[in-house]
């Protein structure tokens, strides 16, 4: 992989970090990975930059340790990689406000486009106090970090690059006491069209679009969410900037910010050993016990946005029109347990397990369910069922990527084949090669299926072959280094303009 292009550190902010604290049964601090699928993408940035990593103490062993160091950073070891790390530590309160008031559901909601408009939301004292009060709050304590880290630093000006839903509003807060600082931003969710964020209040979605265009670059993982942002600043924010769409820039207070597009993807070769390791063979024997003559499969977080309910009932749909296929397949379901403290992801998990036992009772027989739903955190077995599917459903309503598609079609033994939706990030790289469904067409969902299990041999070892082809070919290392050349390209623009 290519170097960093620029000669000082790097520093990441995220609201997650690459490790947790906790303390063991002997009363001992240990360190735990932190979740997520953006740890693990920005941890191969760590392989190629002296990084100091900046974000939220997620455990009272978190503070414990920021305490401990006065609040700076300290240096730790994770896969290999030598980092920084910083924990900012908020109230407990102010950070409730901040993650379960605002950041998720409401924003979260917004940019999947998941609230019902005729009922919900209701925004009132409640949000509006949570927004100054817990987001801002946060936001604010974010940018004292960042700022405190550039002041150490003198003249050197090391790179900021932030990190999704949870920080948009701390670049203007940085900028204002760092005019020079060069700040990238890497929202990881879908951008919705704008008029999705007149939901929010004028001053609360004015707030977010100029704290994003604080930035010297704003990414996105596709050209889609490019267009809907640009026309965003255009339609939200209007005579305060200019907008060229030729170039994909958004000038303001004199400044250009340069708005692009770095779909995300995987490291193939770590991700093909972690294949091959010994805890998912042991796993992938267990699946292999699960699955008759098709297994259909889903791998997904217990979120609203992965549209669970609607590919079982396509599912249901399937098994009424095409009888011969019962009791030869079976529908094997990993879902991990989503945010419990927001009530419609419990409501949902509910639903979810409703439908499940209505199609079981409906189809199954006294030695056969169709759906088989595990309820788990279990990486490995996931990797395992990965590379048994012979057909995988990614039908999410929107999703900012969707790596899953990637790391199963990667590793996949089957050939299987991929039904993705059309309103995911993969679609962009991989609709040519799958079988591209609309996430609200529960019949084009269940016709996807019975294609799929019939689909001529040659045909889905071509499709599969392009998809292990093009995941190869945009890889992680790409991501990387694209982002790395635009930054470069952007720091000689500020330079040769001052």
């Amino acid at each position: 992989m290519e170097r960093c292009p620029f000669e000082n550190e790097l520093i990441l902010v995220s609201n997650r970090g690459p490790i947790s604290y906790t303390r063991g049964e002997d009363g001992e601090l240990k360190t735990v990975r932190g979740g997520g699928g953006l740890v693990t993408a920005l941890l191969g940035v760590a392989a190629s930059c002296e990084i100091t990593w900046i974000a939220s103490a997620m455990t009272p062993e978190d503070a414990e340790i920021s305490i401990r160091v006065g609040g700076g950073s300290t240096k730790v070891t994770h896969d290999e990689h030598r980092l920084g790390l910083r924990f900012v530590v908020s109230d407990p309160e102010v950070y409730n406000k901040f993650y379960n008031i605002i950041a998720n559901p409401l924003i979260w909601f917004i940019q999947h486009y998941l609230w019902d408009l005729s009922v919900v939301p209701d925004i009132r004292h409640n949000e509006f106090e949570a927004w100054e009060n817990g987001y801002q709050v946060v936001n604010r304590e974010f940018a004292d970090v960042v700022c405190d880290e550039l002041d150490a630093r003198g003249n050197e000006r090391p790179v900021v690059m932030l990190h999704d839903y949870h920080l948009y509003t701390c670049p203007s807060l940085v900028r204002e006491r760092h005019p020079e600082a060069f700040l990238h931003q890497f929202v990881h969710i879908p951008w919705p069209q704008s008029d999705s964020w007149r939901v929010l209040p004028r001053h609360i979605r004015q707030a977010i679009v100029r704290g994003l265009l604080a930035n010297d670059i704003v990414a996105f993982h596709t050209q889609r969410y490019v267009r809907n942002f640009l026309v965003s600043c255009e339609e939200l924010i209007g005579a305060e900037v200019e907008v060229d769409f030729a170039r994909s820039v958004v000038i303001v207070a004199g400044r250009e910010v340069w708005v692009r597009a770095y779909p995300i993807s995987i490291d193939c070769a770590d991700f093909e050993r972690l294949a091959e390791s010994e805890s998912v063979l042991e796993e992938e024997r267990y699946i292999e016990a699960l699955r008759r003559e098709y297994l259909v499969l889903r791998v997904d977080r217990m979120d609203l946005s992965k549209n669970i309910v609607r590919g079982f009932k396509a599912f249901d749909m399937f098994l009424d029109d095409h009888p011969e296929f019962k009791q030869r397949i079976t529908f094997l379901a990993l879902l991990q347990p989503s945010r419990g403290d927001v009530k419609e992801y419990n409501t949902y998990r509910q639903q979810i397990m409703r439908e499940v036992e209505v199609i079981n009772t409906k189809h199954g027989t006294t030695n056969w369910m169709p759906i088989d739903v595990r309820m788990q955190d279990n990486f490995m077995r996931s990797v395992a069922a990965y590379k048994q599917f012979d057909v995988l459903m990614v039908n999410a309503i929107y999703d900012g990527m969707n790596l899953i598609a990637k790391e199963a079609g990667l590793i996949n033994r089957h050939d299987g084949v991929l039904i993705l939706s059309e309103n995911t990030g993969a679609h962009e790289e991989l609709g040519e090669y799958c079988l591209s469904v609309n996430p609200f067409d529960l019949e084009s969902q269940s016709e996807a299926i019975y294609q799929a299990l019939i689909m001529e041999k040659d045909e889905k070892s071509r499709r599969a072959g392009m998809i292990r082809d093009t995941v190869k070919h945009n890889d992680i290392q790409k991501w990387i280094e694209t982002q790395f050349v635009d930054i470069k390209a952007k720091m000689t623009e500020k330079a040769e303009a001052t």
